[in-house]
């Protein structure tokens, strides 16, 4: 079960060779595949897809720990999907993520500043401070600032979308060798991380550490869900 399939092995390929290249070779490639808010002069379209290929250049364990994710569960989902299934369900947990991140952003980002607008700030003095280079005492001026000058990178969303198909697939799949001393069966130990990360993206108290794009976890999991569901009431369609 723990056997690599082509499909995974060639995505981990991708995302290793990209951030090779941005690390080493051309760092402005970092900025042109992250994914932008929409409002920032960098944004592009093609980030929802490209965006799950980068990951964090300062920390080289946010690519391992997905790349080791994806390895584990994916793997024995494309075994049983096959190929086409399987990209079709990662690309569409990773964009819906990449979505449902925007749109959680748009919310925060808007009402933080209508928010300052009726504080008696104009509207447009507030967009001129979104530089991305300074630290404001005002909590809202952090908010709007961090929404918009952060981009946010990783095959997280499509990861958190591959562990709801494996739970629903293998639900009593111990996992305890790997994030607990004891047992636990991915049918518990799947819905409690994505709480976790649900609970850390309404509150601002991650468990996980900061730099986190939680809503984007949530995102993947929710279409992977929902993708799931819709698969599960119509089994007699079959994929080639």
């Amino acid at each position: 079960m723990n056997r690599i399939t082509e499909t995974v092995k060639h995505l981990i390929i991708i995302n290793v060779l990209l951030y090779l290249v941005a690390k080493l070779i051309y760092p402005p490639l970092q900025d042109l595949f992250a994914l932008h808010f929409p409002e920032n002069p960098n944004f592009g379209f093609w980030q929802y897809v490209t965006s799950m290929f980068m990951h964090s250049l300062q920390s080289p364990t946010h690519l391992i720990f997905n790349m080791v994710g994806v390895w584990m569960f994916g793997s024995p989902l494309e075994q049983l999907w096959g190929r086409n299934k399987f990209l079709f369900f990662y690309f569409s947990a990773g964009i819906g993520a990449g979505l449902v991140y925007t749109a959680v952003n748009y919310f925060q980002f808007n009402s933080a500043f209508q928010e300052l607008v009726q504080s008696g700030i104009p509207s447009a003095e507030i967009l001129d401070l979104m530089d991305g280079t300074k630290m404001y005492q005002n909590e809202l001026l952090q908010k709007i600032n961090g929404i918009y000058s952060t981009p946010a990178v990783g095959a997280s969303g499509a990861l958190y979308g591959i562990l709801v198909a494996f739970g629903m697939k293998f639900p009593n799949s111990k996992l305890a060798l790997i994030f607990f001393p004891v047992p636990v069966a991915a049918k518990y130990f799947i819905p409690v991380l994505i709480a976790l990360d649900l609970f850390s993206g309404l509150t601002g108290f991650s468990l996980f550490g900061g730099g986190i794009a939680h809503f984007a976890h949530v995102g993947g999991a929710l279409v992977g869900l929902i993708i799931m569901l819709f698969w599960k009431n119509n089994q007699f369609k079959r994929w080639d």
